[in-house]
């Protein structure tokens, strides 16, 4: 269809789940009540110079108290799904490498009662173990460079499933373990905050192995219950011809995705992943039986998605461009690639985090796990945009983030026509949240919060979104001129 042609409604697949995401320390707030004791998140936002304006968690959203006002929006949105994570300090917080100490009731009943109110509102609850709040103590102790961080998480998500698996139909083990390796320990833009190519590499397959120990607690704890993973997959991609080039892609895809799918997919890492990274480590934290442990049937695969990965071969002469938005630091987070990739700058629009927008990503990762993976069941599990919303007479009007949206959700379409069985899409984010190391200066909700009040306030997207749920189908693009 032309930008500007109404054209038809395109209808999702019935039964299509419709859903918005949050992550525990974005949200929840109330940091230190209830016996939650501190994440690597706390800690993080509490040093100085990590967080865009010295930002932190401590309160966010609000969300520990008024979650019935939240829920209260989802369902007056027509959402038919909540992606929420559980914080891992509330559930277990005196947890140490060697046990996890007693369980904490009150994080537990906490969790409880949102699912159990979110069941009343007729909105299917999604549980998220892992959503980068590592308990601090763990950290104290090596962090996710550590093997017992895997196997304490084993046991804090049987304790969860075992609480909730009556109610909640699917757990996701982690979230964009990506981000927890190699932002957390090689570019440490994100907490932990460290700088240690080695300790992200056993970060990767200690964070691999924490979700093969997620994923069977839950079966054990929660047998009916579904296992999901969700990683943030890269659609890596040159517009040049040359060797080089094509070896760029090879390696950032090795590192973004197949150092992740592989081993959950198919039970071993890529052999040229390994060869990569050589020279920074041997992989002998991969013990015997390891890959057993990973490689286990998943339910369902999530996908994260905001923005195209365009690469070229480097030679090493001149400055090296380095625009893939993650964040500044003089460290990469592209381990033993440094020498070989870089990432140019793209012409075209962008978002308010500096992303370069390409819908036809989203369409080309789900066709690519499709076609590599058949019978796979694929949800997006993120999706979204962050713009300098302004509120006007009390409205917030969010043009830019519904076209992103619109397209988005076209491009989802666009891989469910060509077969790919995708079975329902979270919108990233419900609330405009606190955005890790940007802190409260980038706006991805659906619902605009006035952090001083904390006034929820649904924006024109959310009305966009509600129609679209409600509608089960992607209405026609306006013409030039028309109201959206």
């Amino acid at each position: 269809t032309a930008p500007d042609s109404p054209g038809p409604s395109r209808a999702f697949p019935a039964g299509f789940a419709w859903g918005t995401a949050t992550a525990a320390y974005q949200v929840e707030g109330a940091v230190a009540e209830d016996g939650r004791t501190p994440s690597i998140w706390d800690t993080f936002s509490h040093t100085p110079g990590r967080v865009v304006d010295g930002d932190t968690g401590d309160v966010a959203d609000d969300h520990y108290h008024r979650f019935r006002e939240d829920i209260a929006i989802m369902k007056g949105l027509g959402l038919t799904s909540y992606r929420f994570s559980v914080a891992w300090p509330r559930i277990t917080p005196q947890v140490t490498a060697e046990a996890s100490g007693p369980v904490n009731a009150a994080g537990l009943a906490f969790y409880s009662t949102l699912v159990d109110e979110l069941l009343a509102a007729g909105i299917e609850p999604a549980v998220t173990l892992y959503h980068w709040d590592l308990p601090q103590a763990l950290e104290d102790a090596g962090g996710w460079a550590n093997r017992a961080t895997a196997e304490r998480f084993g046991e804090y998500a049987e304790v969860v499933a075992a609480a909730l698996g009556d109610r909640v139909r699917t757990f996701i083990t982690l979230n964009e373990p990506w981000c927890s390796a190699y932002l957390g320990y090689a570019s440490g833009v994100h907490a932990p905050g460290r700088t240690e190519p080695a300790a992200a590499l056993a970060a990767v397959h200690h964070l691999n192995l924490a979700h093969g120990l997620g994923a069977a607690a839950v079966r054990r704890a929660a047998p009916t219950a579904r296992v999901a993973l969700t990683l943030n997959l890269a659609w890596v991609r040159t517009e040049g011809r040359r060797s080089s080039d094509l070896d760029a892609v090879r390696r950032v895809d090795g590192l973004q995705n197949r150092v992740f799918l592989d081993p959950v997919l198919r039970g071993h890492y890529p052999a040229d992943v390994l060869a990569d990274t050589a020279s920074v480590t041997d992989w002998s934290f991969v013990l015997p039986g390891d890959l057993d442990l990973v490689h286990q049937p998943l339910d369902a695969l999530g996908v994260n998605y905001y923005s195209p990965t365009v690469v070229r071969g480097w030679d090493g002469r001149g400055p090296r461009a380095e625009a893939d938005g993650h964040g500044a630091s003089e460290h990469s987070p592209w381990i033993a690639a440094t020498a070989h990739v870089e990432f140019p700058e793209l012409p075209g629009p962008r978002t308010d985090m500096g992303w370069s927008i390409d819908a036809r990503g989203l369409r080309e990762l789900l066709l690519r796990l499709h076609t590599e993976h058949p019978g796979l069941e694929l949800v997006v599990t993120e999706n979204g945009a962050a713009y300098p919303d302004v509120v006007v007479d009390g409205r917030v009007h969010d043009e830019q983030r519904i076209d992103y949206l619109r397209d988005h959700l076209a491009a989802v379409l666009d891989a469910v026509d060509a077969g790919a069985p995708v079975t329902g899409y979270y919108l990233w984010s419900f609330l405009d949240n606190f955005e890790w190391g940007y802190g409260f200066s980038k706006r991805f909700g659906i619902v605009h919060v006035d952090y001083a009040t904390q006034q929820r306030t649904p924006k024109d997207s959310a009305a966009f979104y509600a129609g679209v749920v409600a509608a089960n189908a992607l209405p026609p693009r306006p013409a030039a001129g028309q109201a959206r």
